[in-house]
Parts: C-alpha cells; structure tokens; sequence
C-alpha cells in the first residue's frame, strides 16, 4: 500500500501552484529570509514549489502507509540551506553545511514548539524527519531510499540546483507532475538571476573557511574548478586508504 497523501485543508497560491500553508510555515520562511541572502532565499522557496509538484510521485513509490507529512516537508525544504546562512551562530567551524542545516532547522523547531500553538506538536519523529530530510538533500543516492518526504525534498532541490535541462532527468511517471510549464511559471515569479553564481561563491566560501568538512562530498569538487589553490588531493578516503594498505 502506497503512503497516502491528503493534501492539507489549508493552503495558498504561489505562481498558480498550491502550497501548503500553516503559521509555522510562515516562520520558517520568514527566518530563512532573515539569514539568508537573496539568491538563496528564491531557491529555497522554487525548491520547496518543485517538491511540492513531485509528492503525488514520491507517495505512490512509496511501500508504507503513513500520511505524508506536509507540514515537515515544507519547513525542512524551505530552512535547507541555512548552513550557507550569513549569521555565525547557525554556522558551525567543523560540520558540514548541511549538518549546520539541519541542526539550526531542528532548533528552529524546538523553540517554536515549546509554547504556544505549536506545543506538544513536534515530537522525536517528526524532528528526526526534518533532520534526515536537510541532512541528505545533497545525497539522491540515499535520499530517495528513505521517508516519502526526504525523496520529496531531494528531488526538487536537484531540479532547481540543475535548472529546467534536469526535468528530462527525473524518472518519466514523475515528469507529468513538474513540467516545463510549471518551471517557467515558478521561475518568472522567483528569478533564477545571480543563483548559479551565488551557489558556487556559497561553496567556494566553505572551502576557504571549513575546508576540512569538503573533501568526502562534492563541495571539494567546487572548490578545485572554481577556487585557486585549493585541492582535495592527498585529503580523500582513498588516499587515506592508500596509505593505510
């Protein structure tokens, strides 16, 4: 039996596309946009759109029979990227960005949900769901094998990190819920401009200033095409492999 997705009773329009809608939300987009910069701040919320056009795909690949968590989804798309925040105490010296991520967004969630409306919501599930979900974004590979959510999550982060050429490569019974029209109207109302340079600036930034935390992913990689002087060699698993054998 496939996880059930019920769309939730309260939601709004972005760029004709239904959104999930909730109090919460609303704060979670409000402190990504405090603490991150423009270009970051439009990509969460395309990603978060994306996604939300790809749950009825995900939850019909999926073998359980939980709801799908809209709610969760939403705020663990939309504060993804708070490890590339400008403010230094969500930024870590010695995790990676997506751990810095995922630990600010669970924080986040802590203090909303100590009192209040959101009291007692936010349980050990749902918290961990929201983790995993930031934590493996940048990690297909993993993401898509895990909760309906975190495989959501990931899927619309890569179409707007990729761009519109990415829709071919999503499998063909999910190009029929993000189509080229749905991109277009998306990015005409949160613009793509400056993302492709401010993704590599983000990145370069980690590897001058935590390089450590980016020679096992795929940030090291950005960091020897687009930042002189930096290189992973001799710093990889391989390497430490090589000397070890």
């Amino acid at each position: 039996m496939a996880s059930t997705n019920i769309f939730p009773s309260s939601s709004r329009h972005i760029a004709g596309i239904a959104v999930c809608d909730t109090p919460l939300i609303r704060k979670a987009l409000d402190f990504a946009k405090a603490h991150l910069r423009e270009f970051a701040y439009y990509h969460v919320v395309r990603c978060w759109i994306f996604g939300t056009l790809l749950i009825p795909y995900t939850t019909a690949q999926d073998s359980g029979e939980e709801l799908f968590d809209h709610e969760a989804f939403s705020v663990a798309v939309i504060l993804h990227e708070l490890g590339w925040a400008l403010t230094t105490p969500l930024v870590s010296k010695d995790k990676r960005f997506e751990v810095d991520g995922a630990n600010a967004a669970r924080e986040f969630l802590r203090t909303e949900s100590s009192n209040g409306d959101e009291k007692g919501k936010w349980d050990k599930h749902r918290l961990q769901l929201v983790w995993d979900t930031i934590a493996l974004h940048t990690t297909p590979s993993i993401a898509t094998h895990k909760q309906p959510e975190v495989a959501t999550a990931s899927m619309g982060i890569f179409v707007d990190l990729l761009g519109p050429k990415s829709l071919s490569m999503l499998p063909p019974t999910a190009q029929q819920f993000l189509t080229e029209e749905n991109f277009g109207a998306v990015v005409n109302e949160l613009p793509r401009t400056g993302w492709r340079e401010g993704c590599i600036e983000a990145l370069c930034e980690l590897c001058r200033t935590k390089p450590e935390t980016t020679y096992d992913n795929f940030v090291g990689a950005f960091g020897e095409k687009y930042l002189e002087g930096f290189t992973c060699e001799g710093k990889t698993v391989l390497d430490a492999f090589d000397k070890m054998a």
